[in-house]
């Protein structure tokens, strides 16, 4: 293999980016889109509270698969292209799986809205159908890209650009409650994960998440999981 630019952390350092931790930000997605039809279906009558409750959930949910992968695509696909040309068929094919995901995931946006103005049976329907098939179009990406990109990812990116992602995804989240974010990615995180993850959040954040960030979405949940 001809080794490229980005390869310097490998050949230079030794220390590669653990593009691995990606899979826990994929499994949020996985976990979410699969349970929509219980949520969305434990909406009864007129309970505006849970209708709040798995709105906001789902509204928060959307807003960060655009953000990740804006990110993606702003970041990551052109590097991997420039830098590992012999693969630049697979990147462009797995990249413009975005395309797919991102019209279904539009048309999840227009059934949740929808739903939040009127929460009844044939709506809400509508929106787990919506969510459902999101949840399968962006499956196949997820795994292809676990499968495939992130090896890459690992060989022609620096440690300092991957960190770059993540970043990225909370510069540009334009959800209302980024500390449910946060508390459903650790969800899916071992300790040792977790303290590494907090240890590179900026200050800021991280003083709001640690000091009431995380309260917050312990109760948020354990009130829209119970």
């Amino acid at each position: 293999m001809v080794r490229q630019a980005g390869d310097m952390n490998e050949t230079a350092t030794g220390i590669k980016p653990n593009t691995n931790d990606m899979i826990a930000v994929h499994q949020v997605f996985r976990d979410a889109l699969g349970c929509a039809p219980q949520l969305v279906g434990s909406v009864c009558g007129d309970r505006t509270d849970r209708v709040e409750a798995v709105a906001t959930f789902y509204a928060n949910v959307l807003a960060f698969l655009h953000s990740h992968h804006e990110g993606e695509d702003e970041l990551l696909w052109p590097k991997l292209i420039e830098r590992a040309p012999q693969e630049a068929e697979l990147v462009r094919r797995v990249a413009g799986q975005h395309v797919t995901v991102t019209a279904a995931l539009t048309e999840a946006e227009a059934k949740l809205a929808d739903w939040t103005s009127q929460p009844d049976i044939d709506r809400g329907s509508s929106l787990a159908a919506a969510l459902a098939v999101l949840g399968s179009e962006l499956g196949e990406h997820l795994d292809e890209e676990e499968r495939r990109i992130l090896p890459l990812a690992a060989d022609y990116l620096t440690v300092e650009e991957w960190g770059e992602l993540p970043a990225h995804g909370m510069r540009s989240f334009t959800g209302d409650k980024l500390w449910l974010i946060l508390g459903l990615i650790q969800e899916q995180m071992p300790a040792p994960a977790i303290a590494a993850m907090e240890a590179h959040m900026p200050p800021p954040v991280r003083e709001f998440w640690t000091g009431v960030g995380r309260g917050q979405f312990e109760e948020f949940v354990a009130r829209l999981r119970g």
